[in-house]
């Protein structure tokens, strides 16, 4: 190991515990995407960086020209105003550069009954983390933050430029981070410190939003046959998706052959009816359908909504009120890092010494996620790394393993001194 590596790693223990007093005020700031803390949040991180002396991007972000680009990635929640930030710590001038990206919007918490402690009370024990953000994904981003401030500590001059990007929207689209490129922010490699259990992915699927109308005729429950059902009515649509789940599986890419589903589809809302006594008319389900792989985004959608034909056409009634499918929300592409780049044996460089070569995994990730728009829109080599296990993520028992978080740091700094070569 060189002297600046072991400077860097030292000064990141030296960090430990204001990194975990950091992560802990973060998770406190409740920053749901779409409320107003999500910007709380972002302005939290701007100014944290701007104090770190890093020369800081905080900038408001046009929704209305943004939301109106045809390349623009979807979101799901109304948002009166949103911000963007990218912090640089600014190299020599003779050396690649390297983003670290993270996100700093969350999910809902749920049914507040579900979860031991206060989804935004950061408690600790037993080694973990506890809330909502934890693990998806402000360990992660915080740990890009000491990443960096670390290396200043260590006082090691860099030669490319190190850019720290905090976006919001990631969970609903991808806002953030499409209007970070927008604004023409671009680096020679990107790590996306999503959770990962310190494994490598280098490839996700994607995940397209769609809304379906099943629509049935309104009559008394006394007279029930007289009336037709739009519950009734999705059953054969819903056997038709649970079909074409299956078909789409008969073969996947050997990346993501490790899950079970690689490119899943799901129901994830059902609305129906107004009244007990009343046959419903009208049944709207939402989901998401998972994109393969290099697959075509508009093959996706054609192959829902042949299957959604296909079912109608087998059935009287939805032959004549055929179920209407609307592409809404969030439109994640599959993404994949170049072959020919070799950001992952970098990364695995990194990782060995930051860890003790604790074992680890390189496959693909059953989910969409801000490394298409980085890999497509802005042709930057990018791989997800971080802390925490994405199966925990959106639940209520999100946490995040405070030893991944101080692993994740480590290799992170150790990768920009990689990447961006010392001066």
């Amino acid at each position: 190991m060189t002297d600046h590596a072991a400077q860097v790693l030292n000064a990141i223990e030296a960090l430990r515990e204001p990194m975990l007093a950091e992560l802990a005020t973060v998770v406190r700031i409740p920053s749901v995407g779409g409320t107003d803390a999500e910007n709380d949040a972002q302005h939290y991180i701007a100014g944290r960086l701007g104090e770190a002396g890093l020369e800081v991007d905080h900038w408001q972000l046009d929704l209305a020209d943004l939301t109106s680009r045809d390349d623009f990635p979807g979101m799901e929640v109304d948002r009166r105003e949103a911000w963007g930030v990218v912090a640089r710590l600014p190299g020599t001038g003779d050396g690649a550069s390297l983003m670290l990206n993270g996100h700093i919007d969350v999910v809902p918490t749920g049914d507040a009954d579900a979860w031991v402690d206060p989804p935004f009370a950061a408690e600790v024990r037993d080694g973990l983390m506890f809330g909502r953000g934890t693990c998806d994904m402000k360990a992660g981003l915080i740990a890009n933050v000491y990443a960096v401030q670390a290396i200043q500590n260590a006082g090691v001059k860099l030669r490319g430029d190190l850019l720290l990007a905090s976006v919001l929207g990631e969970e609903d689209g991808g806002l953030g981070t499409y209007a970070t490129l927008q604004r023409g922010w671009r680096a020679d490699a990107c790590v996306i410190s999503e959770p990962t259990e310190l494994d490598i992915i280098p490839a996700n699927s994607g995940a397209l939003t769609f809304r379906l109308r099943v629509r049935g005729e309104a009559t008394h429950a006394a007279r029930r046959t007289e009336g037709t059902s739009a519950i009734e009515k999705f059953w054969p649509i819903w056997q038709a998706i649970a079909e074409l789940e299956t078909r789409r599986h008969q073969t996947v890419d050997p990346l993501t052959a490790r899950w079970p589903l690689a490119h899943p589809i799901s129901i994830g809302t059902v609305h129906c009816g107004d009244w007990a006594s009343s046959v419903p008319d009208l049944l709207v389900a939402e989901g998401r359908i998972g994109v393969a792989l290099d697959e075509p985004v508009a093959e996706t959608r054609a192959s829902l909504e042949v299957a959604i034909a296909e079912a109608c056409a087998q059935d009287p009634w939805l032959r004549s009120h055929p179920v209407e499918v609307e592409w809404w929300g969030g439109q994640f592409a599959s993404g994949r890092l170049p072959a020919d780049s070799d950001l992952v044996q970098r990364v695995q460089s990194a990782h060995s010494a930051a860890s003790g070569n604790r074992p680890h995994e390189v496959y693909g990730a059953p989910y969409g996620s801000d490394l298409r728009l980085l890999t497509g829109l802005g042709n930057i080599p990018t791989l997800q790394y971080g802390p925490g296990d994405a199966k925990l993520a959106h639940g209520a028992s999100e946490s995040v393993p405070i030893e991944e978080v101080m692993t994740t740091a480590r290799t992170l700094a150790l990768l920009a001194l990689d990447v961006c070569g010392v001066a």
